[in-house]
């Protein structure tokens, strides 16, 4: 599909202000011909008549609700093109939105975020000015020109006739000069998102870059980046200043000549026209009507080509979106949705998963997680711990073999049907603006606030959330902002207990803890291995030592099995990393980098 269909598919979404915009342009357009004939009635009746304002008293009645009423449309017409244009935004980000969440981690990992954050923001802003200003110009510009020839034709043909040869001059200058305005317009929408991409890369990574003394070089690369955006910036603009030239040049010539026509007619000169040609004649009513109506004819030519850019700036956002909507997923999700046993039990029988056909991050392994269990999961970095969690949680797909939840193969479970039997922590839970109990009841929407209550109690987080001044009421920024780290992972353990899942996934939840915030973690983690089964990232040797069984991965295999104890006399890779460290909290090189 090409862009400007694409563009055109997404009418539906705006309902129907979109509609109601361009009835209400072409309704004020139309105004202007009846405020044009008041008014032509008036000066001729003063100027030629001698009337008095007693005469044209009522005219100037009809002109000034004329005059108000044009004012209220445009006001009103105004206000539903950007009801039409915010319909089509939120409807699109809708799309986004739900496509990224089909598309999975594994397509958002290898994306820039900045470009992505670019596409969401000011690329969906973009579309504004196409469906509030641009389409409206465009129906106007259809309809209204033909609709004043009509009106002008039967009074005046000669005005009509300089019109109508006169006016396809404007779109065709408008197109000419547009086509280089649109490439070079493309050219900068890709600069601008290689920018922000760029940009957002150098905030993330900015303590990375003071360590080793790399920010002032940064500054210059995007000093220079920033001079080259504006640039091309200027490129565009001359073009349209230019554009808006021509087209004013043209729309003014038109009009002169149409007055030109009418002048020489009411003075009594000759026009220059061939002698079998017979030119009416026009009386100053006719020609001063002929000539208001002249800028109204050329007014939505005009603004067409005003609103053009618009239109390029959408053309260029939209070969984004279609881009992020055109990538195909690479998981297809199921749609059944079995009645799951509590706790859940999770077989892994000879799966294998390769992120690129040469490099394979799971070589067929069998994993049994029996149910009500505590299994640990451990292993250097890199020897696939967080696959292992993308595939159960099902951002990922197996390359290879079945991951059974009892008899049910996992790929042929409904998504939100597996995920409501699910708890996760992450080794950084993300909270988000709002208050506590907002953030709690993310593992629970609907629960009420004692639910949330008991929920924080089990997660030992109770006693410095009552003591904040609003209590579970007290806000919090985004990421977390006014809490410690032990205090953001007890609020996530909180959402885990409030859920209630049969099945919990705890990925290195009490990394980069204090040694007191680990204790109490790890005592509500206790509660919460009660009557569910636990999948444990482990990370902290106190975690390690408590598990029903340890699986030890290293380069996509399982390589050991047991209790802490069997693993130990084992004196295999697991006592060496429980040798090299000792009692240290860490376990070597154990982190959720993959």
């Amino acid at each position: 599909m090409s862009v400007n269909a694409w563009l055109k598919s997404q009418r539906p979404l705006a309902g129907h202000a979109l509609k109601g915009a361009i009835v209400l342009s072409l309704t004020h357009a139309l105004l202007a011909v009846a405020q044009a004939w008041f008014l032509a009635l008036i000066l001729d009746a003063v100027i030629f008549g001698g009337a008095g304002l007693a005469e044209v008293g009522g005219w100037l009645g009809w002109l000034l609700a004329l005059l108000a009423l044009r004012a209220f449309i445009t006001w009103l017409s105004e206000r539903t093109a950007f009801t039409a244009a915010a319909r089509v935004r939120a409807g699109l980000r809708d799309q986004v939105y739900r496509h990224l969440q089909r598309l999975g981690p594994a397509y958002l990992s290898g994306t820039r975020s900045g470009t992505l954050v670019e596409t969401l923001t000011k690329g969906i802003d973009d579309l504004e000015g196409y469906y509030a200003r641009f389409l409206p110009a465009m129906t106007l510009t259809m309809v209204l020109p033909l609709a004043l020839l009509m009106v002008v034709l039967p009074l005046d043909w000669l005005s009509a006739l300089a019109m109508l040869i006169t006016a396809p001059m404007i779109p065709i200058f408008m197109i000419l000069i547009g086509s280089g305005a649109e490439a070079r317009n493309q050219r900068q929408w890709k600069q601008l998102a290689r920018m922000s991409a760029h940009f957002l890369d150098v905030i993330q990574g900015l303590t990375t870059l003071k360590l080793f003394g790399a920010s002032r070089r940064e500054v210059e690369v995007i000093g220079r980046i920033s001079d080259d955006y504006r640039a091309s910036t200027m490129q565009v603009l001359r073009i349209a200043f230019l554009s808006s030239s021509v087209l004013e040049f043209f729309a003014t010539v038109g009009i002169a000549i149409v007055a030109v026509f009418i002048g020489f007619r009411l003075y009594g000169v000759a026009l220059p026209v061939p002698h079998w040609l017979s030119v009416p004649d026009i009386g100053f009513l006719q020609g001063l009507f002929v000539l208001m109506l002249a800028p109204e004819f050329y007014a939505p030519l005009r603004n067409m080509g005003t609103q053009y850019h618009a239109r390029m700036a959408a053309v260029a956002a939209a070969e984004q979106l279609i881009e992020v909507l055109d990538t195909p997923p690479t998981i297809t999700p199921g749609t059944a949705r079995p009645t799951l046993p509590t706790p859940l039990g999770v077989r892994f029988a000879q799966v294998g998963f390769a992120y690129e056909p040469e490099r394979e991050a799971l070589h067929a392994i069998d994993l049994d997680i029996p149910p009500g269990a505590r299994v640990a999961l451990v292993g250097t970095s890199g020897a696939g711990k967080t696959t292992v969690v993308n595939l159960l949680l099902g951002f990922l797909q197996p390359s290879s073999g079945h991951i059974l939840i009892g008899d049910t193969d996992l790929t042929t479970i409904d998504p939100a049907h597996w995920h409501a039997h699910l708890a996760w922590v992450p080794q950084q839970p993300r909270l988000f603006q709002g208050t506590i109990a907002d953030n709690i009841r993310l593992g629970d929407p609907g629960a009420d606030l004692e639910a949330v209550r008991r929920a924080a109690r089990l997660a030992r987080a109770a006693d410095f959330i009552e003591a904040l001044p609003r209590g579970y009421d007290h806000p919090v920024g985004e990421r977390g902002t006014g809490l410690s780290g032990g205090q953001i992972q007890r609020i996530a353990l909180a959402r885990a207990f409030l859920r209630d899942a049969p099945l919990v996934i705890l990925d290195e939840a009490t990394a980069n803890l204090d040694p007191e915030s680990e204790r109490l973690v790890q005592q509500g983690i206790d509660d919460l291995a009660h009557d569910r089964t636990l999948l444990v990232i482990a990370h902290r040797l106190a975690t390690v030592r408590r598990a029903d069984r340890i699986l030890v991965l290293d380069q996509g295999r399982i390589v050991e099995q047991g209790d802490h104890h069997q693993l130990i006399a084992a004196a295999g890779l697991y006592a060496r990393m429980t040798a090299a460290y000792g009692d240290a909290p860490a376990l070597a090189g154990v982190t959720t980098e993959e």
